[in-house]
């Protein structure tokens, strides 16, 4: 009996955490995929890609506020256009502060402007 019990805690606890490495990596991107299905769209392809390979997702989420702003709060908050596109693409290359608060972010002078640029495509295609 205390085999049993034993092991259906365990169970119990391996559910409540998740399960499995490959649970978490979809759970990420699981409700933008399913609310909007824009895994055809090359933006998002490129742009997902490219934070999956970064650390953006260290301080930000898609839905929810970590450390900085989610991605769909930045894209309620800027209109999509060309000059937000890359003032925003300036900001992850080059850092910035106090329009999330006082946290500031961090630079990450090594991406590219175009990866940038595809980065912040993908994050207002997050918008509603």
């Amino acid at each position: 009996m205390k085999k049993y019990l034993v092991s259906l805690s365990l169970l119990a606890l391996m559910a409540a955490c998740g399960g499995s490495e490959e649970k978490k990596d979809t759970a990420a991107t699981a409700p933008v995929a399913a609310a909007d299905n824009l895994s055809s769209n090359p933006d998002y392809v490129k742009g997902l890609e490219l934070i999956g390979k970064s650390d953006c997702l260290t301080c930000h989420k898609v839905g929810e506020k970590l450390i900085g702003p989610s991605y769909k709060e930045v894209a309620e908050k800027y209109e999509n256009t060309d000059e937000n596109v890359t003032m925003l693409a300036g900001k992850i290359i080059k850092g910035g502060q106090g329009v999330w608060g006082s946290v500031p972010m961090t630079a990450h002078p090594a991406i590219s402007e175009d990866d940038a640029k595809a980065m912040v495509k993908y994050i207002f295609l997050l918008k509603k």
